[in-house]
């Protein structure tokens, strides 16, 4: 019998014996060993993924929606517009302007384009948009000054400085002076400032007409036109106020007054019904 203890090499420890095992099924069997840890990691794996595909699901269909886009489904969306300071813009065509669609939200929400496209709008003089989170835009608008209103084709628009048509007449706008025929929009601003100098003509003028693109006629609502001269408009004017200081010519039972001669004011009656003679009767 010998000592273990007594021989030079020691005893081989537990631990040593079992890395050996594992040293000798490695080298013998290793391909197979790394076959099964695959195939255990991807059942481990698909196990794994199986227990929390609802999570995940959620949290991708969630991170999908962002990356869309779409934060008005996570509480961003516009729920609020305020409008103020359009009188001849309509709400719809402002809405229209913003672009905002149910989806849209604060985030996703353009305003440099949504100004843009509201400042193209034909009345608009300026504008401000504003979001304010997490829903609210606020749209502050100003808009051009109109100066008369313009009748063609039975329809009544309301014209700036320019001639343009920034809306049309609701009724709002009676006190502006009216202006009808075609091209009376685009010499309106000159003709409406010529008349401020001569006050005394504005009562009872219902309209100023533009014939044939190159002159304006004066129409009354007793029934009287005065026709201007394609020149001189302002001196014919004056003239004009001058017959009536002196001869009331306004006030007459007169159709028409034509000044379109410098040197000549022609004036023709309205018609008179003829008494009905005895002898015929």
């Amino acid at each position: 019998m010998v000592d273990p203890r007594a021989l030079p090499v020691p005893v081989r420890a537990p631990r040593r014996r079992l890395a050996n095992r594992w040293t000798r099924l490695r080298v013998l069997h290793g391909g197979l060993v790394r076959r099964g840890l695959m195939v255990a990691a991807l059942i481990a794996g698909a196990v794994g993924l199986y227990a929390v595909r609802e999570p995940i699901g959620v949290t991708a269909s969630n991170l999908a929606t962002v990356a869309q886009g779409n934060f008005a489904q996570a509480g961003l969306a516009i729920g609020e517009i305020s409008l103020q300071g359009q009188t001849l813009t309509s709400e719809q065509d402002i809405f229209d302007a913003l672009g905002i669609q149910p989806h849209t939200s604060t985030l996703s929400f353009d305003v440099d384009a949504a100004r843009q496209r509201v400042a193209e709008l034909p009345a608009v003089e300026s504008v401000i948009v504003r979001k304010t989170y997490p829903g609210d835009v606020a749209v502050h608008i100003v808009e051009k000054k109109p100066i008369a209103r313009w009748r063609v084709d039975g329809i009544t628009f309301v014209i700036d400085g320019d001639g343009d048509q920034i809306g049309e007449d609701g009724g709002a706008y009676g006190d502006l002076p009216l202006v009808i025929g075609d091209g009376a929009a685009d010499d309106a601003l000159v003709m409406i400032r010529a008349m401020e100098n001569f006050p005394s003509l504005k009562d009872g003028l219902i309209a100023i007409s533009r014939i044939a693109d190159r002159r304006w006629d004066l129409l009354y609502d007793t029934g009287l036109r005065i026709q201007l001269p394609e020149q001189g408009v302002a001196q014919a004017m004056t003239k004009l106020v001058s017959y009536q200081d002196q001869y009331q010519l306004l006030d007459r039972d007169i159709a028409i007054i034509d000044l379109r001669i410098e040197t000549v004011v022609a004036v023709r009656p309205n018609k008179t019904e003829e008494p009905e003679d005895p002898k015929k009767s």
